[in-house]
C-alpha cells in the first residue's frame, strides 16, 4: 500500500530486510525514494562492515533510509545486537521538498519491517557519531 505521499515500497526492500534480519549477511542496508514514485534499495554493506562504515555512504544534502544492524554494549556490558531504522533527514543541503516526501513515507516503509526495534533520527552528522546512537540503543 502506497504511503499517503504516493509512494510505494519496491519488493527489493523487503527481500533485503529478510536477508539482513534472518541470513546476517549483511550489515546494513540504504534506501532512496527513485522519481519521487518508489522506495528503492541503494547501498549495501556486508556484515563485516561497522557503524562508521554506515554513516561514509549516506549522501550529505539527500534524506536516505536505512536499516543497521548495530552491535553493542548493554549497560551492564552483555553483547547486544538489535535491527535498527534510521532517518537521515540532513538540516544542510537537502530541499524542504524532499525532507517533506521521505518524512511522508517513512511509516509505509517501516511498516514493511516489523521486528525493527530501534530507531535513529538523524538530522546532522553530530546525530550519526556512535556515542549519540549508542545513547539510542541503551533507551
Amino acid at each position: 500500500m502506497p504511503a499517503m505521499t504516493g509512494v510505494s515500497v519496491d519488493d527489493a526492500c523487503v527481500e533485503l530486510y529478510n536477508e539482513l534480519k534472518m541470513k546476517k549477511s549483511l550489515r546494513f542496508v540504504t534506501f532512496k525514494i527513485e522519481n519521487k514514485k518508489n522506495v528503492v534499495p541503494d547501498q549495501q554493506g556486508a556484515a563485516d562492515k561497522t557503524w562508521a562504515d554506515f554513516a561514509a555512504v549516506l549522501p550529505e544534502s539527500e534524506p536516505r533510509y536505512g536499516l543497521v544492524d548495530v552491535d553493542y554494549q548493554s549497560a551492564d556490558g552483555r553483547p547486544q545486537s538489535k535491527l535498527t531504522f534510521v532517518f537521515w533527514s540532513p538540516d544542510d543541503g537537502a530541499s524542504v521538498q524532499n525532507k517533506m516526501l521521505y518524512s511522508g513515507t517513512k511509516d509505509a516503509l517501516k511498516g514493511k519491517f516489523p521486528g525493527v526495534m530501534k530507531e535513529v533520527q538523524a538530522n546532522t552528522p553530530g546525530d550519526l557519531e556512535w556515542d549519540s546512537v549508542l545513547e539510542v540503543m541503551l533507551k
